[in-house]
């Protein structure tokens, strides 16, 4: 048989070649392929610097929650004239997966990434380093508690009602404009001749008067009115006076919310429309299923949230078809609105009053913003 010398064929008397290389190769890269399902596998089950979260709880603010083993209303006003309701009027919750020390794995972050459901951000994000567990969760359960009072306040300036809505000092921080100035349970009436009635406005108000002169302040003070001045100073664009200051009311109607181990200020526009649901003749959802999240203050403006992607979802999977977004979350909302729900802005409690009203009555919803338009 004729060879070339470019024939790769080997001669037929020349001697087989050793199939020793090939095997070698074989079983090194077949070890180093279990070495590598190994590695990745360890580096899957470590602990990451991240947690997780996802659609937590959802409480209709129409029904019921259990509370030291028996169900109880969440909104109870004993000493009124109430009026039966129908559907339900939804807040929604966030759960968080993992803690300082007790992280999720690698492999449940990377799943997470993945699912629309759920968010991934830093750990630090929600524990922030030198706040112990019991700090955090009770300030968690303060803000519930304010928000909860704020609520009932909103409803019932709502309705119609008059009652004192107090801003009231809580303390004066040493070196602040406000030290020698204001005083501890001071009662702030105006600022520069304007009520406030919320905290939200008294900090537009002295934002308004800005830093360059002093705002003028009526306050009470152990039952005799007094004009102070307070030149704000600037905190990094924000004009603040230096003071602490916290809600006080006085109701005159007893309303009772109730729910456990929820914290934060969010269910505060939920609430308030379940409240004047409750106080109002006809079912306000017409038995419609209705979500939205929200904090409020008394004259009744809605405030942003967090975790606005996961609530989405929550309401969702609860079957709500109309969600209640604050107008400043809606740019977390565009594009990653679950299919079969519709997000309506708001901005104040009489806004999302008349998207409920409207959608009980299978109204033409089309003249309400949404967070696509508004």
């Amino acid at each position: 048989m004729a060879l070339f010398a470019d024939d790769p064929s080997p001669s037929l008397d020349a001697p087989p070649r050793s199939s020793a290389p090939r095997s070698f190769r074989e079983r090194f890269g077949g070890w180093a392929a279990v070495v590598a399902v190994v590695v990745a596998v360890i580096f899957a089950l470590l602990p990451s610097p991240y947690v997780i979260e996802r659609p937590g709880p959802v409480y209709d603010t129409l029904g019921t929650a259990e509370h030291d083993g028996e169900e109880i209303p969440l909104i109870a006003i004993p000493d009124e004239t109430t009026y039966p309701t129908e559907g339900e009027l939804n807040l929604l919750t966030v759960s968080v997966v993992g803690r300082p020390g007790a992280t999720p794995s690698w492999f449940e972050v990377m799943t997470a990434w993945f699912d629309r459901k759920q968010s991934v951000i830093p750990v630090e994000s929600i524990f922030p380093a030198g706040v112990t567990d019991e700090d955090r969760d009770a300030q968690n359960a303060a803000a519930m508690v304010d928000s909860q009072q704020d609520a009932i306040a909103a409803a019932l300036v709502e309705l119609g009602y008059d009652f004192p809505r107090d801003v009231t000092v809580s303390g004066v921080a040493e070196g602040s404009p406000a030290e020698g100035v204001l005083e501890d349970d001071d009662v702030i009436e105006q600022v520069n001749g304007v009520e406030v009635f919320s905290i939200d406005e008294l900090r537009a108000a002295v934002q308004q008067n800005g830093g360059d002169e002093p705002a003028e302040i009526l306050v009470l003070r152990g039952g005799e009115e007094v004009t102070v001045e307070v030149t704000p100073s600037d905190n990094g664009g924000v004009f603040v006076l230096g003071v602490g200051v916290r809600m006080v009311y006085e109701f005159p109607i007893d309303v009772e919310l109730q729910l456990d181990d929820v914290g934060g200020p969010s269910a505060g526009m939920m609430f308030a429309l379940g409240i004047v649901d409750e106080l109002t003749p006809g079912a306000m959802t017409g038995g419609e299923i209705i979500a939205g999240t929200g904090t409020i203050d008394a004259p009744g403006a809605v405030g942003p949230i967090g975790g606005i992607r996961q609530k989405l979802w929550g309401a969702k999977d609860a079957g709500a078809t109309v969600f209640l977004a604050p107008e400043s979350n809606c740019d977390e909302v565009v594009g990653n609105v679950p299919d079969g729900l519709d997000v309506f802005a708001v901005e104040t409690l009489d806004q999302a009053r008349a998207i409920v009203e409207a959608a009980g009555e299978g109204a033409d919803m089309g003249d309400f913003a949404t967070c696509s338009t508004s």
